[in-house]
């Protein structure tokens, strides 16, 4: 989940936690694991790293404040390369990556590896889009929906 300076605006930021809580709170019904990597700024930290999802998980989400840059790059190669672990230690088979930002990161990093099913969750400016949602959708073929439509 991006926590940028730019989630700030218009509500961007409150919008994707309630997209992440949604989130978390189906994992839980379904008995899925689950994990939060949050990236802003200059880094990208797991919030809750991934195993079985419990409600607990949304609390650490509702602290979470916005600044800084978009280390996207950073942020997909963390969840590449915790994947990567992950299976290596027998983990589920199937991984989802929903990616819940706004878009505004300087490069468009390549798509992770070994991801079963990519969802970008799209938190742009309606106003003034940046346009990228959909780019990366295509190079990434990745589902593509906006934020509103999950919310």
């Amino acid at each position: 989940m991006d926590h940028s300076g730019s989630m700030q605006r218009q509500g961007r930021l409150a919008l994707a936690k309630g997209c992440a809580e949604r989130l978390l709170a189906q994992a839980v019904r379904q008995g899925d694991e689950a994990g939060v990597l949050a990236f802003g700024g200059r880094a990208a930290v797991w919030l809750q790293a991934p195993g079985r999802a419990r409600r607990a998980m949304a609390v650490r989400l509702r602290t979470l404040g916005s600044g800084g840059g978009t280390p996207l790059a950073q942020a997909l190669q963390v969840a590449e390369t915790t994947l990567q672990r992950r299976r290596r230690q027998g983990a589920p088979v199937e991984a989802w990556l929903w990616l819940l930002t706004d878009g505004r990161a300087l490069h468009t990093p390549p798509r992770p590896r070994g991801i079963d099913q990519l969802v970008l969750v799209d938190h742009d400016d309606p106003l003034a889009p940046a346009g990228r949602g959909p780019q990366w959708a295509r190079l990434w073929q990745a589902s593509w929906l906006r934020a509103r439509a999950l919310a």
